[in-house]
């Protein structure tokens, strides 16, 4: 595995273009085995989750044509069920979570499924009782394997849309079901829904192939099935968690950075997040400006209390940016209660930021005291490794800020979710080398 290697304390500068969503990506490729058409995507991440993704359908027989670095064309007219059963394939789809999602399209459009069990962060328990327990609703049955790694799910009688309450807002669970929805017969009622961008953006899309779905953008989704789904063409929004990161690089590094075609009507609270932080953001239409600070302070309470700043499902703050959040508050004024409520083992990274200097209290294993620094006190570059796709990325902020060298670890973590990064920071200044 690579290695990056990052002289910090530059002062960056310049424009940098967020990336397509990741999330939505992972979705939006799975949709594709709903139907035997072509289905043209473009501004798609090159990230190695995304191309892992691509391989895998790929081998499941679909035919795929690469325009560019960020346009595809897919058609699955053809599936090749002995590959789902072959050990290259649970080579594959153990090493990323997003294959969960092929297991409603399958089921839908051809009454059967097998999937070995997803992998991806080390971020703590992450469960797939609403994939499975929504898809036993529409009738799916799934059965014992003699592999005990492999699911193997059928649908005997066909899907069929019934009422369902999730007991979490599951993003991937969600978009499981929506696509399984779309071509059960009968109507599904989907309420808890996750309601984040991302599944806007995979239901407009079946609507465009001809799914029926009611109450889009809400966490109430009425999906009346249709027998069969056509091609269509779809571009990705631009990635929110590429984009706060870009925010917490800026504030950290005190450098003036434009965040280009960010999307800012799809980024909910993240802006103002930041701004509690107290870091400066200007919107020139599409565009967020951050600029050059020195030092940025927490906003205080009414009533004097610490600033706690927490994860929620959407409209929500995203979990993916609490790493983020977290570095950006070490070189704050004043003290942030930081609580990732959603993953017990996310937070684990702060060893090595106290290793930098930092001065946080871990809690447990959900919430973490940070008291600011000010930038008085400069983190000291260290050897360390990333966990995790955005505890890496938040190490490599922290890096790029910090005093001397510093030596980040097992990096393909960070290529699976940001493209190039290392040559995109280049061109804002940034000394980072790829080992």
């Amino acid at each position: 595995m690579g290695s990056f290697k990052i002289q910090g304390g530059t002062k960056l500068q310049g424009e940098i273009i967020p990336q397509g969503a990741k999330n939505e990506a992972l979705q939006i490729l799975c949709a594709c085995l709903l139907t035997s058409e072509k289905i043209e995507l473009s501004n798609l991440p090159d990230i190695l989750d995304v191309n892992n993704l691509i391989r895998l359908l790929e081998g499941m027989g679909v035919r795929t044509e690469r325009k560019s670095t960020s346009e595809i064309s897919l058609q699955a007219d053809q599936i090749d069920f002995d590959y789902l059963l072959s050990e290259e394939f649970t080579k594959q789809a153990v090493s990323l979570r997003g294959s969960i999602m092929i297991l409603g399209p399958l089921l839908a459009r051809f009454g059967k499924a097998y999937l070995p069990h997803p992998g991806g962060d080390k971020i703590g328990r992450r469960r797939l009782d609403t994939h499975f327990i929504g898809l036993q609703k529409l009738g799916a049955v799934f059965n014992d394997s003699s592999n005990a790694r492999l699911y193997e799910a059928s649908a005997p009688h066909g899907l069929k849309g019934s009422y369902m309450l999730l007991d979490e807002a599951s993003v991937t669970g969600t978009a499981n079901l929506v696509m399984a929805a779309a071509l059960a017969s009968g109507t599904t009622t989907i309420f808890n829904a996750a309601c984040e961008p991302y599944l806007v953006q995979l239901c407009e899309m079946l609507v465009r192939m001809g799914a029926k779905i009611e109450g889009i953008g809400s966490n109430l989704l009425k999906i009346e099935g249709v027998k069969s789904l056509g091609g269509t063409s779809h571009r990705m929004l631009a990635d929110m968690i590429e984009v706060g990161s870009f925010i917490g690089l800026a504030a950290m590094t005190g450098s003036a950075i434009t965040i280009k075609n960010a999307g800012i009507q799809h980024l909910g609270m993240i802006p103002d997040v930041f701004r509690k932080l107290g870091i400066q953001l200007h919107f020139q239409g599409d565009d967020i400006v951050v600029p050059a600070q020195e030092h940025y302070a927490v906003e205080s309470f009414m009533d004097g209390s610490i600033m706690t700043i927490a994860d929620a499902p959407w409209p929500g703050f995203t979990p993916d940016l609490i790493s983020i959040v977290l570095v950006v508050a070490t070189q704050a004024k004043g003290t942030v209660l930081i609580h990732q409520k959603m993953f017990e083992s996310r937070l684990f990274f702060v060893d090595k930021l106290i290793d930098m200097g930092a001065q946080i209290i871990l809690c447990d294993p959900h919430r973490a005291n940070v008291i600011g620094l000010n930038h008085d006190h400069k983190l000291r570059g260290i050897r360390m490794s990333s966990p995790d796709i955005r505890a890496g990325v938040a190490l490599l902020i922290a890096a790029l800020s910090a005093e001397g060298t510093s030596i980040i670890d097992n990096i393909d973590q960070i290529d699976r979710g940001y493209q190039f990064i290392d040559k995109r920071l280049q061109q804002l200044g940034a000394q980072i080398e790829r080992l």
